[in-house]
């Protein structure tokens, strides 16, 4: 199979499921947005192992591998499928809440906003924030026009915390310190 099918040339996309729709369609921006996510996360990972918070981010990986291709179904009982398949509810995000107490317990108290930066793997992270503020952004505005499951948002919102915390952490296990504003 090759991997380019010509069949996007003039400026449309399938949908799993079936269906084509444009790929500026906020469909194709928030799992596409999503999708880039995911890959500034792999890029945090690549850079200099740190296995606590490593181990963190693989099954968010993964999890969000899934929130994309749910995303990317506009039929409602498959984007059920998907969400089960995913593993994305309540105890999902739980975890999630947990990770980011875990970090705390790590951390000094933030008394103020801090700049984003530190080591390589502390502005990857909050690079991997700020896109997923984008991609939380790109699916409430799909929201408003199909429905979408609540947890995705609610998913979006609890990582985009976790990231700044991992960030934090990552910070502060290689000795560099916060910049506050």
């Amino acid at each position: 199979m090759k991997i380019y099918t010509r069949t996007g040339d003039t400026g449309g996309t399938a949908l799993f499921g079936g269906g084509r729709v444009s790929k500026d369609h906020p469909r194709v921006e928030a799992y596409g947005d999503v999708d880039e996510l995911n890959a500034a996360l792999g890029l945090a990972r690549a850079i200099e192992l740190m296995p606590r918070v490593d181990e963190v981010l693989v099954p968010v990986q993964r999890d969000l591998f899934a929130i994309g291709a749910l995303l990317a179904t506009p039929d409602h009982a498959k984007m059920r499928e998907q969400l089960q398949k995913a593993r994305i509810d309540d105890e999902r995000i739980a975890e999630l809440e947990r990770a980011i107490d875990d970090c705390e317990q790590e951390l000094e108290p933030l008394r103020s906003f801090i700049l984003p930066g530190g080591t390589p793997k502390s502005g990857a992270l909050h690079v991997a924030r700020t896109i997923c503020r984008r991609a939380e952004r790109r699916v409430v505005t799909l929201a408003q026009e199909v429905e979408l499951p609540a947890l995705v948002i609610q998913y979006l919102n609890r990582l985009s915390d976790l990231l700044f915390m991992l960030a934090r952490v990552a910070n502060r296990r290689a000795g560099a310190g916060e910049v506050t504003w």
